[in-house]
This record gives structure tokens, sequence and C-alpha cells, in this order.
């Protein structure tokens, strides 16, 4: 736990923390040394000798241990703060050196849910766990070499104790941990499958589905009640164990003052202090026993957030290559699969020369869209080299790369912004006339003109007040904005009526006068004026050509062509 919390400060703050620490290991020593002293004070009372030494001595150790919890308790709270205003910008800082390809939906999942439950399980970690855990660990040990100071015996039973009591903690930590890693997964799951259900509420009523008769959410719900309950069995099991373990050690601990006792080694009343004492050895470990389910679940939650700092950044280099090429792309034997055993792309090459368009062709699965995931880098490459602008995108830095390009994809996600501002997005710096233009060439002006605050209104989150083809264009839009020296669109028409498609293609005539653009399309007719056409299957480029060389080579283009132009003469008729 604490090697995570270091990590989620990180080492310019970790200090914070560690200061911390020694205060709380001091406390939990100074309570045990002032519990110790009660001993030589009542065995001064009971023999007759001067208390007032014992007395003053156990004064100090009392004023310093309260001294010591005060600054201490500061000290947490000042930790805790730290940790959560630093908590959320470490997270930023370092998703956005992670490689695109990481943000599946699941991780995304689980990332939301951990980083919107960390800041109040962080506050629980430095208030209520952190102290009693450390605490449990150093007064109990400073009371066992105290012991041995009055009695070798004594203590030589407290301290074979504390390797079972360790063992027994052990055992109740990792059932609860196994349950808290369920409870965790059939949460996500349950999380997940009630955000579908509400995000796909006209198709599930389209075909009368109601939440009595959508099988996944009734079985993830089902799933995290059996998981509950059988984490509450293994919890119950595991704190048993330990609660059990340390009223064992009570029992060892008693019945050896109580022999120590009647063998005269020890005085009556000193023996009533020794078992005082012991119950303040067990005290504490009672106290982590409790405690034992809310630290394996903020431990968890802690571990999670951690584990995100854990993964690897994309490398990238101090200094960007050079660009020889500007708006060129090019795959070289490119192997790659998003399983190392299942290669997607096999031997993959591709140019596409400066200021021409490109259409990448082919069935569904032969790697297209892979294709221009790796010119994004969202991934690396197993084997071969892609370049843009000449140089390797692994030596070039996010930002140069970045720079090159302009993405346009299939499903488009607006910001909850005006309109104005998405479409911005793609150069925030420009002027009013150049988001115009770009609105205007994308179709975006007739959107504008029918709204009823034209650029200042807001489009919703995901742009759910606009339809899909209208969220097209101002895709389109930024793009344009964007100037950049190379655009790739990934299958921008697949859902587009006519006259979004109309305007769809226009935006390619403006944009290729000033970019190298590389379009994925399923539609061919979209694709007839390409420069060139590239025909993917099974993971390798099979032909290229203009679209009048690849009829006339009658191959895999020319079957495509034929089974999609006949696909339109399709008519249906009675009988």
């Amino acid at each position: 736990m604490i090697t995570d919390l270091r990590l989620l400060l990180g080492p310019s703050r970790a200090h914070v923390l560690t200061r911390y620490v020694a205060w709380t290991v001091a406390y939990g020593v100074l309570s045990g040394v002032a519990a110790a002293l009660l001993v030589p004070v009542v065995e001064a009372l009971a023999s007759g000798a001067p208390v007032g030494p014992h007395l003053l001595t156990l004064a100090v150790a009392t004023v310093a241990a309260a001294v010591v919890r005060y600054v201490q308790t500061m000290r947490g709270s000042a930790a805790a703060l730290e940790t959560m205003s630093s908590l959320h910008q470490r997270l930023g800082d370092h998703l956005v050196t992670l490689p695109l390809g990481w943000f599946d939906a699941d991780r995304t999942g689980r990332l939301t849910r951990v980083a919107t439950d960390g800041t109040m399980m962080i506050t629980g970690i430095f208030a209520h766990l952190l102290s009693p855990l450390v605490v449990a660990v150093a007064s109990p040990l400073t009371v066992t070499v105290a012991l041995f100071f009055h009695d070798w015996r004594l203590g030589l039973a407290t301290a074979l104790c504390v390797p079972l009591l360790a063992l027994a903690f052990r055992f109740a930590g990792r059932s609860l941990s196994r349950g808290e890693a369920s409870n965790h997964a059939a949460d996500v799951e349950a999380g997940s499958r009630v955000i579908e259900f509400g995000r796909n509420q006209r198709v599930l009523r389209a075909f009368g589905r109601n939440v009595h008769g959508y099988r996944p959410l009734e079985d993830a719900i089902e799933e995290q009640r059996l998981t509950r309950r059988r984490t509450l069995r293994q919890g119950v099991v595991g704190l048993s164990v330990s609660g059990l373990a340390v009223q064992l050690a009570v029992t060892v601990l008693i019945l050896v003052v109580v022999w120590l006792a009647l063998d005269g080694a020890v005085a009556p009343a000193v023996a009533v202090a020794l078992v005082a004492l012991a119950f303040r050895f067990a005290g504490p470990l009672a106290d982590l026993s409790e405690y034992a389910g809310a630290i394996r679940i903020a431990g968890g939650d802690l571990r999670r957030l951690a584990d995100v700092l854990r993964e690897p950044a994309m490398p990238e280099p101090d200094r960007t290559a050079p660009l020889t090429a500007p708006g060129r792309i090019e795959l070289d034997g490119v192997v790659f699969g998003y399983r190392p055993d299942t290669p997607v792309l096999r031997g993959f090459s591709l140019d596409v020369p400066p200021g021409s368009v490109t259409a990448l062709v082919g069935p569904s699965g032969a790697g297209k869209t892979t294709v221009i995931r790796l010119l994004s880098r969202f991934w690396d490459v197993h084997s071969g080299v892609v370049r843009v602008g000449g140089a390797d995108v692994r030596e070039q830095t996010t930002e140069a790369l970045t720079a090159q390009l302009a993405m346009v994809f299939q499903d488009v996600y607006l910001f909850d912004d005006t309109l104005e501002a998405n479409i911005r997005l793609g150069r925030p710096e420009a002027s009013d006339e150049d988001v115009a233009e770009a609105a205007r060439l994308a179709g975006v002006d007739e959107i504008v003109a029918r709204l009823p605050e034209g650029w200042r209104t807001r489009v919703g989150e995901g742009g759910t007040a606009l339809s899909g083809g209208e969220r097209q264009r101002v895709s389109i839009a930024r793009a344009l904005l964007k100037r950049a020296p190379i655009v790739l669109l990934d299958e921008a028409t697949a859902a587009l009526d006519p006259e979004n498609e109309r305007y769809l293609r226009r935006s390619i005539r403006e944009l290729a006068q000033h970019s190298t653009v590389l379009l994925i399309a399923h539609r061919l007719n979209n694709v007839v004026e390409a420069d060139q056409i590239a025909v993917v299957d099974d993971g390798r480029v099979v032909e290229t050509g203009t679209h009048r060389a690849l009829l006339e080579a009658d191959g895999a283009y020319a079957r495509l062509w034929r089974a999609s132009t006949s696909g339109r003469g399709w008519r249906l008729t009675p009988g």
C-alpha cells in the first residue's frame, strides 16, 4: 500500500508520505513504550519503592506520544490533500504517454471506476486505515521488546505468537483479497451492462425488451449477487481465523503470566500489570483484524490505480527524426497482430506518394483499419517499418507525428460544447474566416443556419444533438481546418445518406489540393476517382492501380466491383 501511494504521489512528492509514515511509526513506538512503563510503576507501588521517577518517565512518554500523535494527524491530512491534488494530474500525465491501442472498452471502464472512486478511497486510507495499520505493527513489536526486559520467558512467548499471528492475518488477507477482486470484476461488468441497457433503449424497446427481458443485464446482476454472497462467506472465514488467532495469543500470554506468578517469578500486582500489557499487545492486532476488509478493498483500488501508472509508456525519442518526404506514407514489410500468435498484417507493403488520393478496399477483416491505426501509432509493428513524412513513426515524437495527421473515423465523437468549439479542435488558433470556410466546404454552414443558437449551439455529450451524418460533417470540417499534410479517413462514408455523402466527396476533393489522402471505403463508387486503389486481402496488398487499370486487370478489384454493381441492381418483386 505504501509503495502504491508513493507511486501515485510521484518522486517529487513522495517525501510527504515518508514523513507521515515516520511520524506514525514514532507514535506507535511511543504508545507501546508508554504502556510498558506502567509495569515499573505498578512494581514500585507494590514493593514500596519510590514511584516518582517512574511516574515522571511515564508522563514524559505520554506527553511525547500525544505531541507526536498531533503532528502525525496533521501530516496525514497534508499527505491526503497532496495525494488527492496530484492523483488526476499524475494519471493524466501518464495516460497521454500510453499507446492509443491501450484504451479499449474494458480498460476505459475500469479506469473510469477507479479514477472516480479514487479520491474518497485515498482520503479514507489516510484518515482511517494507514495509521491503524502502521500502529498495529509498531506498537505490538515495541511491547514485545519491553516484555523481554521484564521476563525473558514472557518476551519469548510473545515473540513466538508473532509469526503465528502473521500466518493467520495472511490467510485472512488472501481470503478477503480474492473476494475483493471478484467483487470488483462483477461490479464493473454489472455497471457496463447497466450503461449498455440505458444507451440502447431504442433498440431494446423496438424488440419489446425491458429490464426483465434483457438477459445480459439479468445475468450480470445475478452474478454480482452470487459473487457477493461467496465473498461474504470467504470474509467471515478469514476474519474468524484472524480474530481467533488474536484471542489465542492473549490466552497464551495470560497463562504464561499466571505461571510466572504461581512460580513466584513476579509479584501478583506486577502480574496484573503484565496481563494488561498483554492486552495492549493484542489490542492493535484486534483492530487490524477488524480493519482487514476495509484495508483489502482500499488496497485493491489503490493497486488498480497504481497499475495504470505502471503501464509502460510508448517509447518516444528525445528528438524527432527529420521529415525527408513530407506528406508521404510508406509501409514496408509490416507484420502486426493484436495477439502475437494471430497476425492481421502479413508482410504488408504500400507506398502512398505525397499529394495523392489513395483508397484501401477489400473484404471486412482484411486489415484496412489496422493500417490506419499503425500510421497513427496506436500500436507498434512486430516487424517491418511504418514511415510518415519519410521518417519511421517510432523515431518521431507524438507531437511531431500527430501534427502531420488529421483523422476522420466512422464513429465520430463530439464534445459537450458549442459547434464552433468542436470544429476549432482541429486548429484552435484559426481565424473566424478559416472556421467558416471549413464549415462551408464540409456542409456544416447549412447545419448552423437551422440550429436555434447557430454557432453557439451546444451539441451534447458525444454530439447527441446532431444526426450521424451531421456529426461526420463536423469531423470533416475539423480535418479541413487543421490542414494537415496527411488525412486519414476510416470508412467515413459507411453510414452516410446521399446528401452527406455529397458533402464528403466535395471535402475530399478540397483536402486533396493540399494534403495526402488515405481513405478506407466499402462503397467502391466513392473511390473511382482516386489516384491509386490498393486492394487488401488477408493482411497483404494484392493489387494496386487506378480504377480503370484494375478493371482491365480483371483481378480481385474487378470481382469486388462486379459484386458492388450487381448489388445496386437488386429489386424486390412480388411472387
